[in-house]
């Protein structure tokens, strides 16, 4: 069984505290991933005016969102501008990246990008993009390779906007198999490497599953052939829930799981099947997300 864990980093205190934490557990498991970073403004906390939205509220309330976030996360941005997270945190990122892990970018602004995407032009999206791989590739010394978009928001001017960078591959959707999209007719160069694990805040408080039991159900969704990929968050996995994440390591590395990075997953591009993205809802999320189609 192989599993392509995927860590999303969405916030200042992501970066700050989750990133470093996670790295001492994968280093301590001889274990490497692929670490999807925002590095713009750190406006997250303006998600709290979706409160009004019942689905989003009733989400925030099963998850304990202040518990498992804290409100350094859930007010950032709120009454002024947050902070550059790549200005201020480029030594955590580097760190990632001295460590022997994959480096993709997220995002610059992981909330304007999450709420406006609907709105944005290819050119808007292109823009967005320059910046993010601007400030990622000169921490890192090197453009990104890979990109990520954040909460699975992604449609046809987004595909097309990301061939114009380096990127070996993407992963914007949630689907089963590795595929290049096509648009307009077109088979793109840059393959999707889709999420098809469920994450934490999609299943918790839901069907039974709580903080004791989500591992062993995390475990049951995994398959013995095809594609695994796990998303986990810097801000969860890496802070609040730590110690639930270790140990779900430990366990899928003792029923003989290998984990490492999304990069390691692709096949020969030749070989790679087109496929079609459209947008979809799925249980536990608000909003739709890009899914792969048949």
């Amino acid at each position: 069984m192989r599993i392509g864990l995927r860590v999303d980093v969405d916030t200042f205190r992501g970066t700050k505290v989750g990133v470093p934490s996670l790295l001492r557990v994968l280093r301590a498991h001889g274990i490497k991933a692929t670490f999807f970073f925002s590095v713009g403004p750190d406006n997250m906390g303006r998600h709290l005016w979706r409160m009004a939205r019942p689905r989003f509220l009733g989400k925030m309330l099963r998850t304990k969102a202040t518990r498992l976030y804290g409100w350094d996360i859930l007010l950032r941005g709120t009454l002024w501008p947050g902070p550059l997270i790549g200005a201020k945190l480029g030594d955590v990122i580097r760190a990632a990246a001295d460590a022997g892990h994959e480096i993709g970018l997220h995002a610059w602004d992981h909330h304007a990008w999450q709420t406006r995407l609907d709105r944005m032009t290819g050119e808007d999206i292109s823009k967005e993009l320059a910046r993010g791989v601007e400030m990622l590739g000169g921490i890192l010394g090197r453009p990104p390779t890979c990109s990520a978009a954040p909460a699975w928001k992604c449609n046809e001017h987004v595909l097309l906007a990301k061939e114009r960078f380096a990127f070996i591959y993407n992963s914007d959707c949630r689907g089963a198999s590795i595929f290049r999209p096509v648009v307009n007719g077109s088979v793109l160069g840059q393959p999707q490497i889709p999420a098809d694990c469920p994450t934490y805040d999609e299943v918790v408080g839901r069907d039974g599953v709580g903080v004791e039991t989500f591992n062993e159900y995390l475990l049951s969704q995994l398959k013995s052939e095809g594609l695994n990929v796990l998303t986990i968050h810097a801000e969860v996995e890496g802070i609040a829930l730590a110690s639930m994440f270790e140990e779900f390591v430990s366990l899928a590395s003792s029923r003989g799981a290998e984990i490492g990075p999304l990069g390691n997953l692709l096949p020969d591009v030749g070989s790679i099947p087109p496929g079609r993205m459209l947008p979809q809802e799925i249980p536990g999320r608000e909003g739709w997300v890009a899914c792969q189609t048949v």
